[in-house]
């Protein structure tokens, strides 16, 4: 008899995870895959990182050791300390060759190669850092895989932003975004949502100490991207065709290319857009509670 009470103790404790979990299966969603962060240490083989300087001038150098999982969440920690440059040219034009060493380490994870996406219900449960220079992120990158790597370049292969924070406007704000290719190399087509971080506060003056839920519901035809239920963008995928670099026509959030997918990247990023670093604040933790993904069926897409 104790051991069955026992049992039930733990079953009833565990309910509401498993609440959660399958919230969505009666919209006509199933879970397909999640991380929910529960095992300390190292992160789940479904995970990569990234390494170095990768892009927009940031001044984070990227390692795998600023990440790492703790009490039920995913921890990215920014920190000052100064990392030597390996790749270092006196006098080169290319911003990652002429810093001698960074000043700032962060980490950025990614599904690359592990883990990749198209349609769904994505939940990505997490508290970011407020502070001036922060730029914490949560977005998706369209990957072939195969051949043809040219021709799916960024942004031809469409980027999407469930979540970025920096400095927009002159102003801290919250943007949920999509972009696809231009006509010319490089030069993508953005729609853009901005709300400054003022909206938020208004509503809630303790919402920066607070998690947030970063939604996307993306189908053949729509992507929408929410947080904590309040829709912030709304994207109708028959304007998203890439509109003619290199030949690309094609529409990366509803191509019908078999290989094509999106995976996830889960960053923390310093300076550029995200303003001057306030060095009294480090170290910065971006706290990710889980990554969830639900399907639905065809039909019902």
């Amino acid at each position: 008899m104790k051991d069955k009470k026992v049992l039930f103790f733990y079953l009833f404790a565990l309910l509401p995870f498993y609440l959660s979990l399958s919230s969505c299966v009666g919209k006509g969603y199933e879970l397909v895959w999640s991380d929910e962060f529960n095992t300390n240490g190292r992160l789940s083989a479904d995970w990569t990182f990234e390494q170095g300087f990768q892009r927009n001038n940031e001044l984070q150098w990227y390692q795998p050791q600023n990440a790492w999982v703790e009490d039920g969440c995913l921890v990215i920690e920014a920190r000052r300390e100064q990392v030597p440059n390996p790749i270092y040219r006196e006098g080169s034009s290319d911003w990652r060759r002429n810093r001698r060493q960074a000043e700032y380490t962060s980490a950025c994870v990614t599904t690359q190669g592990r883990r990749e996406f198209r349609y769904g219900r994505f939940e990505v449960r997490a508290k970011i850092p407020t502070t001036s220079g922060a730029w914490p992120a949560i977005w998706l990158l369209g990957h072939l895989r195969g051949g043809e790597a040219n021709r799916w370049e960024w942004p031809q292969n469409g980027e999407i932003d469930m979540l970025e924070y920096y400095i927009k406007n002159g102003q801290p704000s919250i943007l949920a975004n999509v972009c696809w290719g231009g006509k010319e190399q490089w030069m993508p087509v953005w729609r853009e949502s901005v709300k400054p971080f003022s909206h938020f506060i208004a509503k809630d003056s303790l919402w920066a100490e607070k998690f947030h839920v970063w939604r996307m519901d993306w189908t053949p035809r729509r992507i929408r991207l929410y947080v904590d239920d309040e829709l912030l963008n709304d994207i109708d995928l028959r304007e998203t065709q890439n509109q003619g670099f290199g030949g690309n026509t094609d529409n990366p959030f509803s191509n019908s290319v078999p290989s094509f997918g999106h995976y996830i990247l889960l960053n923390l990023a310093i300076g550029s857009n995200g303003g001057t670093p306030d060095n009294s604040q480090f170290p910065l933790r971006y706290l990710v509670d889980y990554v969830r993904v639900y399907k639905k069926g065809k039909s019902e897409e």
